[in-house]
Order: structure tokens, then sequence, then C-alpha cells
């Protein structure tokens, strides 16, 4: 069985620390090992029990005495406990017979303080409203150029017929007499590692701290109401997907007099028939004939202004980009616009006329090809790499 170490040593004071200095060490060593502030510490449990142990026995003038003459013999009882109880039935800091050391609540409340981070009381000053979120779809013209829409929202309003005080008009409101004003109830529990105090909102006055025996009859006593509103929302110009747009103060009510919170709107913008968006840049892509490839031609093409011509020069590829400057999307909060690609796709007909189909072969033997029985790419190809040949 291991030795169990000094508890003056395990509190980290001298033999002749005052009570108040022994008192300070426990709290600050309670505040780092405790088991709810150290969870992925499988160790901490362990070690909180060591501290709560020796300050069981140091905190009491008499198990102090006596700790000091025999050392931990003197608490080594057939049961294990000793007869100072620093076993499984003993007394300690928050044990069976009261408070133990603590003179009184406030010092328990202290110890209390230390586990919960000091946050003993609900603020009572008002409170912000909650922000609301939600989605609205945009053309894509009006993501580009701006516009103007309507929304409706569902959000909680103060209460236009109590202004908030959850009363009938006239009605006298009184201090809670269940949490005395505070707007929280408190219960003491005990856990292995003594006795605790939860708190959480009182019942009866819904936390405000104060009601009125005749609440008021549209929002029942809760001093908020739901409602739709309709909103008019501007939509800048250049906004895109998931961009997201502040409107300050159009979110929910807040409570005791606090400010309302925001309203969130995420835009998603509907895809366009002929426009693809590459950051301010916008994208389309034109089909024109082999023959318009071949010779050249001027044509017309969508753009967010309308229809433009562009010049097709000869000898064009299939897949080459023009550019038409200033033709794009307008730069959010900025100056200008950005451009339009125009892509060309070569289309090939897909049926041809006899007439046709011997023209093309006139123009097939004119530019030195061999469309039918000839040699072609892929037979140049197999000959390169020794596909069309035999070896001997």
């Amino acid at each position: 069985m291991a030795s169990k170490r000094d508890y003056y040593e395990v509190l980290g004071v001298s033999r002749d620390a005052t009570q108040e200095e022994i008192k300070r060490a426990f709290r600050k060593l309670a505040r780092q090992y405790h088991p709810d502030v150290n969870k992925d510490d499988p160790k901490a449990e362990e070690k909180f029990k060591e501290i709560n142990e020796a300050y069981r026995v140091l905190s009491d003038p008499k198990a102090r005495e006596q700790y000091d003459r025999f050392g931990h013999a003197a608490f080594d009882g057939a049961d294990g406990a000793g007869p100072f109880g620093t076993g499984s039935g003993g007394f300690g800091p928050f044990g069976p017979g009261g408070f133990g050391p603590f003179e009184d609540l406030g010092d328990l409340f202290d110890i209390f303080d230390v586990f919960t981070g000091g946050r003993r009381q609900r603020s009572r000053g008002p409170v912000r409203g909650r922000d609301l979120e939600m989605e609205i779809e945009v053309e894509f013209k009006e993501a580009a150029f701006g516009a103007e829409k309507t929304v409706e929202i569902p959000r909680v309003e103060t209460c236009p017929r109590c202004h908030g005080d959850g009363a009938e008009p006239g009605a006298p409101i009184q201090t809670c007499p269940e949490c005395n004003g505070t707007g929280e109830v408190r219960h003491a529990r005990a856990t292995p590692f003594g006795q605790f105090v939860s708190v959480t909102v009182c019942p009866r006055c819904r936390g405000e701290g104060r009601f009125s025996t005749t609440p008021c009859r549209e929002c029942r006593g809760a001093g908020r109401v739901e409602r739709r509103r309709r909103i008019h929302v501007k939509i800048p110009a250049g906004v895109d997907n998931g961009n997201r747009i502040r409107l300050s103060g159009e979110g929910e009510a807040g409570a005791r007099g606090g400010p309302p919170g925001d309203l969130y709107l995420y835009v998603r913008v509907r895809p366009h028939p002929f426009f693809v968006r590459d950051g301010v840049n916008v994208i389309t892509e034109v089909p024109i004939s082999f023959v318009q490839a071949a010779l050249g031609d001027e044509i017309e093409v969508p753009t967010l202004d309308g229809t433009q011509k562009l010049t097709i020069p000869e000898g064009t590829q299939s897949g080459a980009e023009f550019r038409l400057r200033g033709q794009g999307i307008p730069r959010m909060g900025g100056y200008g616009r950005g451009d339009q690609i125009v892509r060309v796709r070569v289309e090939v007909p897909r049926r041809l006329t006899a007439r046709q189909k011997e023209l093309l072969r006139e123009f097939a033997r004119l530019s030195g090809e061999e469309p039918s029985g000839g040699r072609t790419f892929f037979d140049r190809v197999r000959d390169h790499f020794g596909g069309g040949r035999q070896t001997q």
C-alpha cells in the first residue's frame, strides 16, 4: 500500500501556517484540480480527493493537533476512517455535521464560486435581443446591379399592451416572494466531493425577479409577443452566393429595456441560363458554325446590359476566348466592373445533304486531306510507336 503524502506538503503550506493560509491554499488547489474543470485529466479526481482529505484534517484545530503529534497514524482506525473521520463516513468542509470549518453560508458560497468561476447571480440589467438569420434568394442580375426586396420574418417583439412589464396596464408589480427578487433559486445537494449548490431560474417569475398578479392578457405576462413583419431590404450591387447582409435592430426585442438584436440575411443567387460568375467576371459560352470559325464573322452576344457585337476573326478555334472590358459584375463597395469572357464553341453539323458532303470532300482534296481510305492522324501515331509495321 502506497504511503500517504504529508498533508502540509499536499496543500503546499508550512507546519506553522495559519487557518486563513490553509483555507487560501485549499481554495487555490481546489480551483486548479477540481474534476469538473479537468475532465480530460484522469488523475485530477484523485488529486482533488487528496487535497480535500488534507484540508479536512488541517482545517480542524483538534484534528490538526492530533496529526501534528502522531501523523497519519492518528487517523488509521480499524475501519480506515480513524477517530477524525478521514474515511467515507467522516466530516469535512461539506460534511453532514453542517458546514465544518466554514463560519457561515457566505464561506460555503465562496467555495461554490471557486467551482463556478465566480458567477453567483444572474444579471438583472438590460439584455440584448437575439439575432435572427434567414436566407434571401435573388436573381443573377439583381445580385449584379442591386435591388430592393421585401422579406417576411417571424420574430419576438416587446408587447405593445404592457410595454414589456408583463402586467395589465395599471396593475401593480411586486417583488417575487419565491426568489426575493433575484430571479433565481438555489438548491443544495450532497456529492462525493461535498455539498454543492445549484442555481436555477425562478419558476414563478421566470427569472425576472418580479411579477404581477394580473398578467397582461396579450402576452400572458411574458412581456413579449411573436409577430410576423415585412421588412424592406436593399440588396447592394455585386453581392454573391453566401454573402451576408446585416440589418441592425431588426432582430428580436431585448429584455428589461435591452436593445433589439440584428437580422442577418444570407444571399443565394439563382443560376442564369447564359452567364456564369467568376469573381467579378462573367463567363458566357457562345456557339458558332465551323464556317464562321473558318471565315470569320460578326456576331451578337448577350451581356448583362443587353446584346453587343463581337468580331470573330478567321481561323478561330473552338474554346477560344474573347474579353469584353467592363461588362462584368460591379465591384462591391468599390469602383468599376469586371469583364465578360466570351468563350466560343464550334458546332459541327449533325446532318449534311449530298451536295454539302460533296463540297466538303472537294475541300478536303484541295486541302491535301484524305478523309476516306487515306492515312489519318492515328495511322501516323501507330507508325511512330511501331504499331503500324511488323518486324521480321
